[in-house]
């Protein structure tokens, strides 16, 4: 073997090591970061610690739960969209979500939100004791 063959292949042994590592890398940090949204499925925390501020949301007939998600987001009541959609096509309020006008808390979880937002009567999820 001469010194050219020589070092052709420790280049080429060089170059499959390095390709291995960077697919070990790959890996592993898309594992992390599977794990990390997984845990926020079902851990995620509120926004706020309580007493949080009130906010009023207005859901308009049509919209889908990424839509929903997205105007959360917008009024700082959830972090992310895309988790409220995942969460919610895990929980019991899987297409229950109904239109209307809610007082939602920064102090509240995504879950307690889609229980406010699919009870039978908006205006009681919004505070009103009927009294």
């Amino acid at each position: 073997m001469n010194t050219k063959q020589m070092i052709l292949a420790v280049l080429g042994m060089i170059f499959k090591v390095a390709v291995a590592v960077l697919v070990i890398v790959v890996v592993y940090k898309g594992a992390i970061t599977a794990y990390d949204y997984g845990y926020r499925v079902f851990q995620e925390p509120p926004v706020a610690e309580k007493p949080g501020m009130d906010v009023n949301v207005e859901i308009t007939m049509g919209k889908s739960v990424l839509q929903i998600g997205e105007i959360l987001e917008a009024k700082g009541l959830i972090r992310d969209a895309k988790l409220f959609y995942v969460q919610n096509l895990l929980s019991h309020y899987k297409d229950k979500l109904r239109a209307g006008t809610y007082t939602l808390n920064t102090s509240m979880t995504m879950e307690e939100m889609m229980e406010v937002m699919s009870a039978q009567e908006p205006d009681e999820a919004a505070g009103d004791t009927g009294n």
